[in-house]
């Protein structure tokens, strides 16, 4: 019964107040095939530092510990870090901000602990891993979403017959249904040229933003309320989750690199 009061009681202190649902980020699959793909492109300094403040875990080990610590109350002011709420025919620098803080001051957040010679080793390992998770996060297209549905998390839909919603279907349930782990979405991401990831790594953390919400307003045109969604949405969508996943970790390795 105390063991029961106890999850009862945790589950409260995770269940969002106002904006978004707890479907809240790409699944854990998604995430590691970020940090994955991310440790490709790490230069040398980064790598080693990375590797130092994070005691030798992978950064595919702590991208989900954002979404970990959501279950322990004392890090509730970090909730709002892992999304943004703004009209489709808006962009970042002219819509409503969060006074709580979202995906842009919350990386901004984390690099200014990790660059700042009077934080310490663990601050900076914290922050490391939140920023891991969040470079990712701001790559799922429902992360930037519609206020009025969280995020698309009460936008309902069926994905293979089950209840399911827009938000869920994107962070995790097309990736679970292909069935892959993580190294291997990763080892199978596509082969880019020089030029093609330095397209990619191009711009600051707002552009990224605004790039990812123009996605965000096709996610929302590609399905109605209610639908019943199967294989045919992964065959139309499923390509740009790739894509995104890899957009991701190539841009989290240009913003470590960055760091250290």
């Amino acid at each position: 019964m105390k063991f029961l009061c106890t999850c009862f009681i945790a589950i409260i202190f995770i269940l969002p107040s106002k904006s978004h649902a707890v479907d809240n980020f790409w699944g854990a699959t998604g995430h590691r095939v970020v940090g994955k793909i991310a440790d490709d492109y790490l230069c040398g300094k980064a790598k080693r530092e990375v590797k130092r403040l994070l005691k030798r875990k992978s950064l595919a080990f702590v991208s989900t510990f954002a979404d970990e610590i959501k279950a322990d109350k004392r890090y509730n002011e970090f909730y709002t870090w892992h999304y943004i709420n703004m009209p489709l025919d808006e962009n970042y620098e002219n819509s409503k901000k969060n006074p709580k803080g979202d995906l842009v001051t919350g990386i901004a957040y984390c690099k200014k602990i990790i660059t700042d010679d009077k934080s310490s080793d663990n601050d900076k390992a914290f922050y490391l891993k939140l920023l891991v998770h969040l470079i990712g996060d701001l790559h799922q297209p429902m992360h930037i979403g519609l206020e009025k549905d969280r995020g698309g998390n009460d936008f309902k839909v069926q994905w293979h017959y089950k209840d399911s919603n827009l938000h869920r279907v994107w962070d995790s349930e097309m990736i679970e249904k292909y069935n892959m782990t993580y190294t291997e979405l990763a080892n199978n991401a596509d082969i880019l040229t020089k030029n093609q990831v330095k397209a990619i790594q191009k711009g600051s953390v707002i552009d990224w933003v605004n790039e990812t919400h123009e996605l965000t307003k096709k996610v929302y045109a590609s399905a109605k309320p209610e639908e019943n969604l199967r294989y045919r949405y992964s065959y139309n969508n499923f390509k740009t989750v790739r894509s995104q996943l890899q957009i991701a970790g190539i841009r989290l390795a240009k913003v470590l690199n960055e760091l250290f």
